[in-house]
Parts: structure tokens; C-alpha cells; sequence
């Protein structure tokens, strides 16, 4: 995973690198803008870092390392799709999906910065239910001939809406989070969970919530729930326990460097590829 900014090694050029040393895919996070009001502090602890002023659209940037890979995949890590609109969404997704030959993988969370998404007109509040609704429409978008659909949120008449996807029924809709509800969310409208901050000092208690909700999978009839863990650890202790809890991928952050900064970095992550 990598913010792609206006200063850091370009999106094609790193997709291919990344590519190159067998990982598996790429994540790309998203935010429109920073209000002033939220530079600092951030959840993280400190100053905002300055990479997140600069990102890039991720839709865009995944467009250009779709075009420089054939194999890898292409997520969005995560997609803020809360603030943004929801058909144009639906659109950009079966687009990069379809380009891709079926490579995407549709990373979605509720986001933290409330300045920024109240300022696209989402009520903080509210936002997990306009998530849920957003993703129902949109997948009415992309399966059905003619897509309708009347929520609190999100509403529009019969519809023809194409591209539609390559992969079918669509591409997975990944739910990021660590809050005490998102299970819920991914039961609800969810293919897969995005949990985040797992290392040996909280592995427990993250098996036992893993073990719980493939739990109320199979209890509501459904298969195993995959778990892609972002911000994952290095170490041999950390990398076992990741094994010991079915964690389907392990996602490692690089920073917004330049060119020969993000290829050392890469260089590093790579021998864990050979081992896992």
C-alpha cells in the first residue's frame, strides 16, 4: 500500500515494480482534500503527514497501473465512498474492473475526517447507513439489465448503467474497519474484512473476533468471510500469528518517496513474498 502523490514515484512505474517482485496486489487509499481545521492532529497520533494532502484520485492512479501490469491486483484501500457520488462510483468501478480483466478489488470504509466529509454533504452520523445503502445500489448498477433504487440515501429511477463488471457478480466489496459494529457491515453488504493494527500484542483478541464472525457466516448460511489485514507487521512472531488467525493476504505500507526510496523499501517486503 502506498498513498501515490504529486511527489512520490509515479503509480505505473511502482505497479510494475511491485508486479516485478511477485506481491500479490496494490492498494491505493483515498482523500479528496484536508480542511485546514483537520491538518493536525489526525487518529494517528502527531501531524497529519503531508502525503495526505497530495494523493492522487485512486481510480485515476489504479488506471495507470492497471495499463504497466497484467497479473497484479488493484484495490482501493480504502475507497471513501460515503463522500462521493454514488452511480459515478458504480461506474469507475465496473470501468477499471472491466479494463483490468477483472483485476479490482473494492476496498471500501466510513473514513474518519469529518471536516472533510462534511464537506461532500455526508452527516458524520448518518454515514454507516449511507455506506450500506451505496453499496446495495451500486450493486444493483452492476447486475441488473434495468437498476432502480429507493433509500434514504441514495435513489434513482429504471436505469441502464454499462460497463458492467468482468468479474462476476462483481468485484469483492471489502470492508475496512476495526470498530465494534463492522462486523455487522460486512455480514450486511460486505464479501470480505479489512482489519487493520494486528500485531502480537492484540492477536487474541483479534482471532477471537475472526473466529466470531466466520461463525455468523456460516449461521447465516453463507461461505468463509476472506480477511486482508492492512498495516501488517514484519516480524516472524507477528507473521505466525497472522498464519494461526486464516488471514487470506498481509498488506504492507511503503512511503510516498521518491523512485529509489520506494524500490529499497520494496526490496525489503520482497523476501517475505518468497516465504508466504
Amino acid at each position: 500500500m502506498m498513498f501515490p502523490t504529486d511527489y512520490s514515484i509515479d503509480p505505473a512505474t511502482l505497479a510494475k515494480e511491485v508486479e516485478d517482485r511477485g506481491f500479490d496486489s496494490l492498494w491505493f487509499p483515498e482523500h479528496s482534500h484536508i480542511p485546514v481545521s483537520r491538518e493536525s492532529p489526525y487518529p494517528g497520533g502527531g501531524d497529519l503527514p503531508r502525503m495526505y494532502v497530495h494523493t492522487y484520485d485512486p481510480f485515476v492512479a489504479l488506471s495507470f497501473a492497471a495499463a504497466a501490469t497484467t497479473t497484479l491486483k488493484l484495490a482501493t484501500g480504502i475507497c471513501l465512498l460515503i463522500q462521493r457520488d454514488t452511480i459515478h462510483t458504480a461506474k469507475e468501478v465496473a470501468s477499471l474492473d472491466r479494463l483490468s480483466g477483472g483485476r479490482f478489488l473494492f476496498g471500501i470504509g466510513g473514513g474518519w475526517n469529518r471536516e472533510e466529509m462534511s464537506d461532500h454533504g455526508t452527516n458524520p452520523k448518518t454515514r454507516m447507513r449511507r455506506l450500506g445503502e451505496q453499496v446495495d445500489a451500486m450493486k444493483a448498477l452492476w447486475t441488473q439489465e434495468e437498476a432502480s433504487y429507493d433509500g434514504e440515501f441514495v435513489s434513482f429511477e429504471r436505469s441502464w448503467a454499462w460497463p458492467k463488471p468482468v468479474t462476476q457478480p462483481h468485484p469483492p466489496v471489502i470492508v475496512g474497519g476495526m470498530g465494534p459494529t463492522v462486523e455487522d457491515r460486512i455480514l450486511e453488504f460486505g464479501d470480505e474484512w479489512l482489519p487493520q493494527r494486528v500485531g502480537p500484542d492484540n492477536l487474541e483478541e483479534f482471532v477471537e473476533r475472526a473466529e466470531k464472525l466466520q461463525q455468523r457466516a456460516a449461521d447465516a448460511g453463507r461461505g468463509r468471510i476472506p480477511m486482508s489485514l492492512f498495516g501488517a507487521e514484519t516480524s516472524q512472531e507477528a507473521l505466525d500469528g497472522y498464519h494461526r488467525a486464516g488471514l487470506d493476504r498481509a498488506i504492507y505500507g511503503v512511503s510516498s518517496g521518491d523512485r529509489d526510496t520506494v524500490l529499497s523499501e520494496l526490496d525489503e517486503l520482497a523476501p517475505l513474498v518468497a516465504q508466504h
